[in-house]
């Protein structure tokens, strides 16, 4: 995915439980109600003389509280907990047809993220008063308001320069109001138990001299949201999502640098990992860091090769769905990849494609892309992007595109950001399955087509990346890290390392050439324009005609010159053995 980080995670600390410091059900819907009585003070009397007023507001309130355990060597670094609460107003002039807002909203930075430009974004009072939450959104409005009213007058400065398009879709949709109002989420965390498994559990790579620095991360985050707007929302909702991150690191004799991790994600503390399982996990990425520091680098390749139910849930992540949200099909410097493509075939046919946000686990697995409001206030829905091979539709925010109008619930962000249109859910169903043993045929018999002495299976990947923009080259990138050489004559699977996964999108996606049946899902967090936000890809495993793997970056750097104080051994005093 674009960028995958443990989220900012966290609670507040108790001797067996941590109980969330949200107001009392009345409290909080006291705190709304003062949103939006402000917000309608603003709208009836806001206006700069001889300018237009706002034609639409909204205010968001999110109320954060995190906590964060990092155990390394057997000894808890990191026991952060935090709470804090930010402010987004939204202020539009103009009309729903066209208004200040648009992609000249957005300013380049440095390494490619992009962020806007002049986004009130403020921190929020933690008291439960009315009074100074008021106050906080009355000089946010203030500011906003004549920030719009200054972009708004630009743009249309900039368009007398600007070529009509009579096919400009409008700048803003108009949305049904919505009104939910959601119980508190129980928030139970026993902080001296997870302190303890973090402690234990990084404590086994110390007898491992190979394993020169391990992790394991323990997060919380609960995050109660207030939504009021102009149209008439108000929304009230709480999210809870627990996590467990154990990585390792190593290096190969020729000085590759080589890590494996194992993410978990629970919407309940009840869900994560028990201890044995955590255990297992450890000694599983020690045994496969073993195996990688002793496997042969290989040299780039092109063919065929099959990918994982994961790493093709990460390929159709970076390939696809980013170029169908919908906020890159006019945006100022994208490729536009799919634009103009609805009704016509973009995949093999026996390949369809959904973004759901209302699904909360599939078969018994928590899926993180899960919500039932987006940022903007819109409900979120089950979205049909490529039926059988044909593109039908887009990821949709309040941001139109044309021939559609209307959001389908997908404008997301991080905190408080400015949302844009992104995925959750994206669901990857094929109908030309097949067996995983027939899969492995098959792809020994394409190898053997191609002339290639081998094929490639990719077991396991740590995420990818990709270009959408039109000023660079229309391409993705995959980190794999389990990947296995399959010789043609024997069958015989050899683990390989130094390569990651390359190529355009259109190319790659159109040479899949069958999948397996059963999926598998790929939790974990997207970064994009809007922030990190929690996503999950299904996807079968997938056999590629062919796919392109380039060499990894290569590390020269000499491992530790001596062993660890846990391996090589220290008196009392301090003196080595």
């Amino acid at each position: 995915m674009k960028t995958r980080t443990s989220s900012a995670l966290a609670l507040l600390a108790s001797s067996v439980f941590l109980t969330a410091a949200t107001p009392a059900p009345d409290a909080r819907v006291s705190l709304l109600d003062a949103m939006e009585e402000e917000l309608q003070r603003n709208q009836r009397q806001l206006k700069l003389q001889n300018h237009e007023p706002p034609y639409f507001i909204s205010y968001q309130l999110k109320d954060t509280e995190q906590t964060s355990l990092v155990a390394r060597y057997g000894s808890l670094f990191l026991d952060n907990t935090s709470r804090y609460r930010r402010m987004y107003v939204d202020t539009r002039v103009g009309s729903y047809e066209f208004d200040n807002s648009g992609p000249e909203e957005y300013t380049y930075f440095v390494g490619g993220g992009r962020g806007t430009s002049y986004v009130v974004n403020k921190e929020g009072p933690l008291d439960d008063s009315s009074l100074a939450l008021r106050t906080a959104l009355w000089l946010a409005t203030d500011e906003k308001y004549k920030a719009s009213l200054s972009q708004l007058l630009k743009k249309k400065g900039e368009n007398v320069y600007t070529v009509e398009d009579p096919k400009q879709p409008p700048s803003f949709s108009k949305e049904k109001p919505v009104r939910s109002i959601q119980p508190p989420v129980a928030f139970p965390f026993d902080h001296a138990r997870w302190a303890r498994v973090a402690r234990e559990l990084s404590a086994r790579f110390k007898d491992h001299p190979e394993i020169f620095d391990s992790e394991v991360r323990v997060t919380a985050d609960k995050v109660g949201r207030y939504f009021v707007s102009s149209e008439g929302s108000r929304i009230l909702s709480e999210e809870v999502m627990y996590g467990v991150h154990v990585t390792a690191v190593t290096r190969a004799d020729d000085g590759q640098l080589l890590d494996d991790s194992r993410n978990y994600y629970a919407p309940t503390e009840a869900g994560l990992p028990d201890e044995k399982t955590l255990e297992a996990a450890a000694t599983r990425i020690v045994e496969e860091l073993k195996a990688l520091r002793k496997a042969p680098v290989i040299d780039p390749y092109t063919g065929p090769a099959i990918l994982a139910a994961e790493a093709a849930g990460v390929l159709f992540h970076e390939a696809v769905g980013h170029r169908l949200e919908g906020d890159r099909q006019d945006g100022e410097g994208e490729g536009k990849t799919f634009r103009g493509q609805v009704g016509r075939q973009v995949l093999p046919t026996f390949l369809s494609i959904v973004d759901d946000p209302t699904v909360r686990a599939l078969k018994g697995e928590p899926l993180n892309g899960f919500y039932e409001y987006d940022e903007e206030g819109v409900k979120g829905q089950r979205t049909v992007l490529v039926e059988k091979g044909v593109l039908r539709n887009y990821l949709l925010s309040r941001r139109p595109v044309e021939g559609f109008l209307q959001s389908n619930g997908h404008g997301r962000s991080q905190g408080t950001a400015k949302p844009v249109a992104r995925m959750a859910n994206l669901i990857v169903d094929s109908t030309k399955q097949l067996d995983d043993g027939e899969l492995k045929k098959q792809l020994i018999a394409e190898a053997k087509r191609q002339g290639k002495p081998y094929g490639l299976i990719i077991r396991d990947i740590t995420g990818g990346n990709t270009n959408t923009s039109s000023y660079g080259y229309q391409a993705f990138k995959g980190v794999p890290r389990m990947v296995f050489r399959v010789d043609v004559k024997t069958g015989e699977e050899t683990l390989v390392r130094g390569v990651e996964i390359v190529g355009t999108p259109l190319s790659a996606v159109n040479r899949i050439m069958a999948t397996g049946r059963k999926q598998g899902v790929f939790n974990g967090f997207c970064g994009a324009e809007s922030g990190n936000v929690p996503v999950s890809t299904v996807a079968p495993a997938m056999l590629l005609q062919e796919i392109e793997l380039q060499r990894a970056e290569e590390g020269k750097d000499r491992p530790p010159l001596l062993p660890s104080p846990a391996q090589g051994g220290v008196t009392t005093s301090g003196a080595a053995k």
